[in-house]
């Protein structure tokens, strides 16, 4: 009720508090006092949502506010624990094999009552879809996310409606069962930005530093205690800043081009990087510039993010999987054999 008229119930609270002061009832005063408290409650419930971003910058966290910089996907495969994300960001789906389309992007729902079709928004309606275990669902539903993810729209009986900015799908992998999951096409690979692997801890004080992060929290999940560091507007901002505000030297812009071409010309490989390949390296490198307070781009924002940009965008020969190969060796490879950029001297070309 509070999200309707948040003021008239303040202006209704104030009232009743004036009142009671004015008539001197105590049993007033006290009722004016509780609705004001139960006002401002509910007034700070329903407050505009605010993005909320870790100011910490570890790798995972770090790329996907590259995505979100340059409004790209994400997706986190190998992983064998929970996933955290802040119930205030994204709306989470659970992805399983009985999860339809209409689930996903909505549908027309008959009104008995009113004698009418009513639209009813799905899932993707948000600004980060978490997309939990993404490849338990049926083909048809994972193709429900391509239009959304490529174009930030969804189609439902010839009407097209947008949706609003930022907007972000970060999908999750089961990594162990086979059984009962469908295995993400390549051309819907393509549209996510990064493909993570977590994997297992690399250290034991790593291992540690879970148990004892676990300890401070006093509970599973500490979403609930960050703060947001930037509200819908600001982070807006920082998207187009990614645009306009940072500098690609024509250098840079060779560089990614040999990257990307050099995959393709791998005799382990079947199909190299796209030319999508090649614009998600030049939006990350811009973004990650950003994130480390640089107005230009160096060769470091390319090479530090190659494999994971371009892994999932390289398939190989039968072969040579059998053989044990995989997609970021070659693409690590290709990074070794360009040579470096040196001397950044040319704008790239507007």
């Amino acid at each position: 009720m509070f999200s309707s008229a948040p003021g008239r119930w303040l202006a209704l609270a104030f009232f009743s508090l004036l009142l009671a002061l004015s008539l001197g009832n105590p049993v007033l005063l006290a009722g004016a006092v509780f609705l004001l408290v139960v006002v401002l409650i509910g007034a700070t419930l329903v407050a505009p949502r605010r993005i909320a971003v870790h100011r910490e910058l570890p790798r995972t966290v770090c790329w996907a506010g590259a995505g979100l910089d340059v409004r790209r996907h994400l997706e986190v495969g190998g992983g064998v624990g929970p996933v955290y994300v802040n119930d205030e960001l994204p709306g989470e789906t659970q992805f399983t094999p009985d999860v339809l389309p209409a689930d996903i992007v909505g549908s027309r729902v008959w009104r008995q009552n009113s004698g009418e079709f009513q639209w009813v928004r799905g899932a993707i309606f948000t600004n980060v879809l978490l997309a939990d275990e993404i490849n338990r669902a049926p083909p048809q539903t994972q193709a429900a996310l391509l239009e959304a993810m490529e174009e930030r729209q969804v189609t439902i009986d010839g009407e097209t409606l947008r949706l609003a900015p930022p907007f972000l799908v970060i999908a999750t992998q089961n990594p162990i069962e086979q059984e009962g999951t469908y295995p993400l096409p390549e051309a819907q690979l393509d549209r996510f930005l990064f493909r993570l692997a977590t994997g297992y801890p690399t250290s034991r004080e790593l291992e540690n530093e879970i148990l004892m992060r676990r300890i401070q929290w006093q509970k599973d999940d500490p979403s609930e205690d960050l703060e947001p560091a930037v509200d819908v507007e600001g982070f807006l901002q920082l998207q187009r800043s990614v645009e306009l505000d940072v500098y690609v030297d024509q250098v840079m812009v060779d560089y990614i081009t040999q990257l990307v071409r050099l995959t393709r010309d791998d005799p382990r490989v079947a199909v190299g990087a796209s030319p999508r390949g090649g614009l998600a390296l030049l939006k990350v490198a811009r973004s990650m510039a950003l994130i480390h307070g640089r107005d230009f781009v160096i060769p470091n924002d390319v090479k530090m993010v190659v494999p994971d940009v371009l892994g999932h965008r390289v398939i190989l020969n039968i072969e040579d999987i059998l053989e044990g190969a995989r997609a970021e060796e070659v693409v690590q490879d290709a990074v070794d054999r360009v040579p470096v950029p040196t001397e950044l001297g040319h704008r790239a070309p507007s």
